[in-house]
Order: structure tokens, then sequence, then C-alpha cells
């Protein structure tokens, strides 16, 4: 089956579109990635997404950006209609407060109809139902695509949001942990927005400046990383204002301050949670494995090997949309796709609600 997986993140810079041939059903899982796209979103539309993302948006452009994002969605996917069978959307996250609520906007219909086949979308509110935090969502997706026997792996994504799964040596769906770790990108393209930057590419001004490390010391004091998994969080705690409403650091030490702080998080996960169970190696993907003073952070701070996706031969930019593609495959065939213990969730969900379009002229609509 041709599945087109849709994701965009916490990091609010794009789209991405993955197109993958899957087969098979658990514990084997054949897969290829046929074609890869990514879609910036527009100035305006972003600005009204960050505008949302920070509860500054009335309920009318709430319901405004929930379409638009929808077209915006569809008009991106339309180039591959006709070599699609199913599309798995994720949609844009506006808010994640477990065990309350989360929202994840753009409107499945518009992909339905561009595309002429059925679109899965809003997988997070059956796992909120079951008990569960709503997140992380792609573990069990990891352990299909990245998962080898014998092998103790982490798969970890550096987006908006820092999140990891622990991928078992005897592939175990029951032993697989994930949680996110705290933040990611999210504090330091906000910080870098203070020097009139999209982001600190390759991570180059945190390297011009010493960090803080009183200020570092104290941010790693958050309750945040103290909780046990299951656990998973969003931009309404990772933002400078719940961070340090006080904070007057120069936009550079400001970077490097915080550079160190995510990366110090991250390893503070692993050491916790994670190096107790025995890991061999650290795969990283996300916006964040391209930026160099944060990678050679985590390789310094980290007691195993640390490699990016492009180091073993695969497109970061690939992981989230390629999951959810595979998401949206197992819930098309009506198999679990979420894993309970990595959510707190009652039993395993079926995720995600189905779109058809309104005239069935391609695909397996």
């Amino acid at each position: 089956m041709r599945v087109l997986g849709l994701m965009s993140g916490t990091s609010v810079d794009a789209v991405d579109l993955v197109l993958a041939e899957l087969a098979g059903r658990p514990p084997k899982l054949d897969w290829r990635v046929l074609r890869h796209k990514e879609a910036p979103f527009p100035a305006e539309l972003r600005a009204q997404i960050i505008r949302t993302l920070k509860s500054q948006a009335t309920t009318r452009e709430v319901a405004l950006l929930h379409h638009a994002l929808g077209r915006f969605y569809a008009q991106a996917a339309l180039e591959f209609a006709g070599q699609v069978d199913l599309a798995a959307t994720h949609g844009q996250t506006v808010w994640h407060e477990p065990p309350h609520a989360t929202l994840q906007l753009g409107e499945p219909a518009y992909l339905a109809e561009a595309l002429g086949v059925p679109v899965v979308s809003d997988f997070r509110p059956s796992d909120l139902a079951l008990g569960g935090e709503g997140a992380p969502f792609v573990p069990y997706a990891d352990l299909l695509l990245y998962g080898e026997k014998g092998v103790r792996r982490a798969i970890h994504n550096i987006g908006g949001i820092s999140n990891l799964t622990y991928l078992p040596a005897d592939l175990n769906p029951s032993k697989v942990l994930a949680f996110d770790t705290g933040p990611g990108n999210a504090l330091l393209d906000e910080a870098a927005g203070r020097l009139g930057l999209y982001q600190d590419t390759d991570g180059k001004i945190a390297a011009s400046s010493p960090p803080d490390l009183n200020r570092v010391e104290t941010w790693l004091q958050h309750p945040y990383f103290a909780r046990t998994p299951p656990k998973s969080t969003g931009r309404e705690t990772w933002n400078l204002e719940q961070l340090d409403p006080d904070e007057k650091l120069p936009p550079a030490q400001l970077l490097a301050s915080l550079t160190l702080f995510t990366a110090q998080s991250i390893a503070q996960a692993y050491r916790n949670f994670v190096l107790p169970l025995g890991l061999d190696e650290i795969w990283v993907a996300g916006g964040g494995a391209y930026n160099t003073t944060l990678m050679a952070y985590l390789k310094a701070l980290l007691p195993v090997p640390v490699y990016t996706f492009a180091e073993k031969g695969l497109n970061a930019k690939h992981r989230e949309a390629l999951c959810f593609a595979v998401l949206g495959y197992l819930r098309y065939l009506e198999l679990p796709n979420v894993l309970k213990q990595v959510t707190g969730a009652s039993q395993s969900a079926i995720a995600g609600k189905i779109t058809r379009p309104s005239t069935r002229h391609a695909g397996l609509a």
C-alpha cells in the first residue's frame, strides 16, 4: 500500500510529506520511502500558528486556522494525487495538556478531496480517552521501522520538543520505553527570534559565547525532569516566559546557555531512565540533528555512541512523517498503533479517525 504521511511539529517550520510503500503486518513490516517533500509554512500562516500556540488567538481565528491548515496540507499534497492509496496526517499541535486535552488543527476533509483517498487524522484523542498522555505517539512505528534484533537502540527526535524511544534488543513491544525529555528546538528558536532570525543555524551563535552555568543549573531543577515516564510536554511549558521570566542575558549567551541546557536535560533523561536498562547506541533525528553545537554536547555528555540519522544513511526529516504513515496504515488495517505503557493508557489504542472523500475515484476509497 502506498501511504502518504504528513507531519508538522512543534518547531512550526514546515510540513514534511513522505510517500512510503508499506506491506505486511506486525511484527514484520516491509517498508520503502518513495519520495519526500518539505513544504515551508508561509510567513502569515506560521504567524497565525504561533499566535495560537501563545493563546493569543480568538475562537474565530482558531477556527480559521484549522481550515487554512487543511487547505495548506491539501495544496502541499496535491502533486501526490494518483500515487497514493491512503494518507495520514498528524495535524498541527496548538495545545497539549494531558490528561485534560490535546488539540491538533488541520481539517482533513481538504486532503481527502484533493487526493481522493481516505485520510487518517486526529490520532491523539483516542489515547487520551483511555487514560493516556496522548503522547509520545510514534514508538510502535519506531520499533517496526528501526528495531534491530540484538541491539539496544534509542531513536531520539529533537524537534520543538525532545523525545526518545528505547528499542529493546529482543524487539518485544511491551519493553519499549518512550517519553518527552523536555525542550528541543523550541527555546532555541525563540531566542534566535530575538535576533530577528528563524533559527541558530548549525548552532553557530551558541558556539560563539560561553553559557551562563548558574542559570543552566537553575533551569535543570524544573519539576518536569523529576517526573517518571510516561510523560509528555509541549510549548505550553517550554517557552522563555515560563522558564525564566526575569532572564536578561545577551542574545548570544542566552542561545549558548539554552543549547547547553537542552543537551544536559536530554543527557539527564538517559541517565535517569534509559541507561539502567542497557543501551548500545542513539540515533538522532529532527531539526536538532543539524545543530552541530547541540550534537557535540550530546556526544560529549552521553556514554554511548550518538549518531545522526545522516551518519546512518537515513534522512532525519523522514522520520516523523514516515512514522505517521505507518500509524495510518495500522489504523486502516484496524490494528493497534499505540503502545499503552509509553502513554500510560489502560490499553493500546487503535487510534485515528478516518475521513473519506465524497467522490471515491482513487486508491482504497
